[in-house]
């Protein structure tokens, strides 16, 4: 677990479980809510934050449309749909638009979720430190090649 508080949007069209999840989340995460697609996005668009989780089920944007808009404008978070439907087409959608690293169906399981946002986080630190390492890679490399073309002109 890091030292600082993993941050959490979760989206839902039902006030109800915004609270609930907030409830249950707040000590251990920084938790968002947001109860559109078109609010969460607006969060996005000023917060950092490391995991989403949505509803797939809301009026106006599916979870699956949201997070295939997320994919394109801040691709960097982890994605996780919850939904209260056995509808194996949305998560075929959910894994093929949405890039989803997880998969739930509501209700909830407190320690079940827990640990799939804890998983998702250690996926997101990885691929971050992947892309430190794939950039500390690239600038050695360019080192490597000034080096070797200052041998070859001498």
């Amino acid at each position: 677990m890091p030292d600082k508080k993993i941050t959490v949007l979760y989206v839902d069209d039902e006030e109800n479980n915004l609270i609930s999840f907030k409830a249950t989340f707040r000590m251990k995460y920084n938790v968002l809510t947001a109860i559109s697609g078109d609010e969460a996005l607006k969060i996005l668009g000023s917060k950092p934050v490391e995991i989403i989780i949505t509803d797939q089920r809301m009026p106006n944007m599916t979870g699956i449309e949201f997070l295939e808009q997320v994919l394109e404008k801040y691709p960097n978070p982890m994605r996780m749909l919850l939904t209260g439907y056995a509808d194996m087409n949305a998560v075929i959608d959910a894994v093929n638009k949405g890039k989803i690293f997880h998969y739930m169906a509501k209700p909830w399981v407190e320690e079940e979720l827990d640990k799939a946002i804890d998983k998702a986080y250690e996926a997101y630190m990885e691929r971050e430190n992947l892309k430190d390492e794939n950039g500390k890679l690239a600038v050695s490399n360019d080192q490597l090649e000034f080096l070797l073309r200052q041998k070859l002109l001498s």
